[in-house]
């Protein structure tokens, strides 16, 4: 019953942040593609 203990305190320990405080992931590079235009739907008289 003992290991069974230790072993839950552990993973416990592991799970909680006992290794430090979080460190949020750095920033995503910005794509190098870019998209634009425009749509209509309809009878367009011009």
């Amino acid at each position: 019953m003992r290991p069974l203990l230790v072993l839950s305190m552990v993973a416990f320990l592991a799970g909680c942040g006992a290794d430090g405080d979080p460190v949020p992931p750095e920033p995503a590079p910005e794509p190098g593609i870019t998209i634009s235009g425009s749509a209509s739907i309809g009878v367009s008289s011009r």
